[in-house]
């Protein structure tokens, strides 16, 4: 409603300059690219037409006089508009009237659940590749972080037009499980000879949950003849230890409230050749060279071209301090780097997505132009095809001071200890309160707090305060009328208007939400609904009012209720009725 307004000041004001011209009074002929504006402050009016000032020089005439000029000829018979004035130096200010606000609810009620979705996605496929942890130990606080923020994203983006897909890419290869399986071996030699009499690996994983797993496997195995057949066991040992963390991590992100269309393995990659293959392509197009018996990808040549297509200069690339990647060892094994490329070719070509999006942490900032560039040296666009969403850091805070450890169990807070702790509602809105840009501060005890200080308690609050008196008017015989026998016209307090116009924000948030990457601007537009709907319930009696009154803001209150259920949605985090 919000771009339907904007449309209409163009078009009255076009329709006013043409009739002016046709009376005499305005030079006819003109084109005026005019901008229409939503001013900050309401007393300009809702919305304000600068076609005076861009038109002065086209019709030989000061702004004030063609101002009036248009003033006279505006016709706003069944427009959203009640009133037009001049304010300045010629801005046309225009005031909205009881058909828009009417037609605000009727959207609201028309569109449900849907409300605010948009087209611009077009149906095209986007990956959403989020948490993807080692599953070599528990998801801690950053995994927690990324998760909601790429659940949330991939819903606001499926609501804006995208056919979504989530996945979980889980790095059961390489040198992490090596030193996985390495670790269970030694802890299951110590609990059989003894800690003294076997010594830890340092490189190893010191966790207790691996202490966990190697009690277990021993459990399970019958027999450990233990140093003389290591190898032979540590591949039984680390697909046991995967076998119970995949699960595990399952189980936690299911608790969570995250679920994936799929988990895509990384062994899948190296066991079908596709890492080989992808290798072998990047060879076939001259981007790899031989170097100590290495294989490298040219990785600076494919980053200076890359660069220099989005604008760099040649003197500015060449001060870059650029480097190859290596993409098979000497010892003739594959690199993680050769692994990814291969499965963000099998994202985009293969499986044929046309956009992957990544979450990933900020520490990974320097390996998102490489590899869009080894993309590129494919074909396949990855400059353009692959967007990574940079994640700063979480801070756990109680009592005013950094936590790092569970009460608990005296451990690092992994998510399931989290979850114990605060509501899976509490955990998905804090982590999703902040852009992905910005460092986050989780409060621990602001999370568990039952009052206004705490923004999903106050969103939750209002929307079940609404329920309530949706259901106690209901009672009484005063049921939510359709938004065809309500008259908007008795809607003309001004916290009435302010929140009919921030329902009409929703849509525009949502789509701003996904242009840029952003769930957590839902969770401050939700935030503002609330206040806006607490100023106006204690601002303008509902129960007692005339029918007409009375049918208006029950109806007004009720479109805030669907849509905070709505934006809640979103995010993953329950609206209740009751509190």
């Amino acid at each position: 409603m919000i771009q339907a307004a904007r449309a209409q000041v163009a078009e009255l004001t076009q329709a006013a300059y043409e009739r002016a011209a046709a009376a005499g009074v305005l030079t006819g002929g003109a084109e005026v690219k005019a901008t229409v504006e939503i001013p900050k402050d309401t007393a300009h009016g809702d919305y304000a037409s600068s076609f005076a000032m861009a038109g002065a020089k086209a019709l030989h005439m000061a702004p004030r006089a063609i101002a009036q000029a248009i003033v006279d000829h505006m016709d706003l018979t069944g427009s959203y508009f009640q009133k037009v004035d001049i304010a300045g130096p010629g801005f046309l200010n225009f005031t909205l009237g009881p058909k828009w606000y009417g037609q605000v609810l009727a959207q609201v009620e028309q569109e449900g659940p849907e409300y605010g979705s948009g087209s611009e996605g077009k149906g095209e496929r986007v990956m959403v590749e989020f948490v993807s942890a080692n599953p070599t130990g528990p998801m801690h606080m950053g995994n927690a972080r990324g998760g909601v923020l790429g659940d949330t994203l991939a819903n606001v983006l499926k609501r804006d037009g995208w056919d979504t897909w989530k996945e979980f890419y889980v790095n059961d290869a390489g040198n992490q499980v090596h030193k996985f399986a390495m670790s269970i071996y030694a802890r299951c030699m110590q609990l059989t000879v003894g800690e003294k009499n076997y010594p830890f690996p340092e490189e190893g994983y010191h966790g207790d949950d691996i202490r966990e797993l190697a009690r277990g496997f021993l459990a399970q195995a019958g027999e450990f003849p233990g140093q003389t057949s290591q190898d032979a066991w540590e591949t039984a040992m680390a697909e046991y230890g995967l076998s119970v963390n995949i699960p595990r991590m399952k189980a936690d992100l299911k608790k969570y409230g995250i679920e994936y269309d799929q988990w895509f393995l990384e062994s899948e990659l190296h066991n079908s050749g596709y890492v080989e293959e992808t290798v072998q392509l990047l060879t076939d197009k001259g981007w790899t060279y031989e170097k100590d018996g290495a294989l490298w990808l040219n990785t600076t040549q494919l980053l200076k071209e890359k660069f220099m297509r989005e604008g760099k200069s040649q003197e500015q690339v060449d001060k870059l301090d650029l480097k190859d990647d290596v993409l098979c060892r000497a010892n003739g094994f594959y690199t993680y780097f050769a692994a990814d490329i291969a499965y963000h070719r099998n994202k985009l070509e293969v499986r044929g997505f046309d956009k992957a999006i990544n979450i990933w942490g900020a520490d990974h900032h320097g390996h998102v132009a490489r590899l869009q560039a080894a993309l590129d040296g494919l074909g396949l666009d990855g400059s353009h095809r692959l967007v990574v969403v940079l994640m700063q850091l979480v801070n756990l805070m109680q009592d005013g001071k950094p936590v790092r450890m569970s009460k608990r169990s005296g451990k690092a807070i992994a998510l399931h200890d989290l979850l114990d702790e605060i509501s899976v509602d509490a955990a998905r809105y804090f982590f999703n309160s902040r852009a992905s840009t910005s460092p986050l501060d989780f409060d621990l005890d602001l999370a568990v707090r039952e009052d206004s200080e705490n923004p999903v308690y106050y969103v939750q609050y209002a929307h079940a305060r609404i329920c309530s008196l949706v259901s106690r008017l209901a009672e009484e015989g005063a049921a939510v009328p359709a938004a065809a026998g309500v008259d908007a016209g008795v809607l003309n307090a001004p916290e009435e208007l302010a929140l009919i116009k921030a329902l009409s924000q929703y849509p525009e948030e949502l789509h701003l939400a996904a242009r840029d990457y952003d769930p957590s601007r839902i969770n401050r537009y939700l935030v503002s609904l609330a206040g806006d709907f607490h100023r106006f319930y204690n601002a303008c009696r509902i129960k007692g009012e005339e029918p007409g009154v009375l049918s208006a803001r029950l109806k007004l209150a009720d479109s805030v209720r669907a849509v905070l259920a709505n934006g809640l949605g979103l995010l993953g985090v329950t609206a209740p009725e009751k509190m």
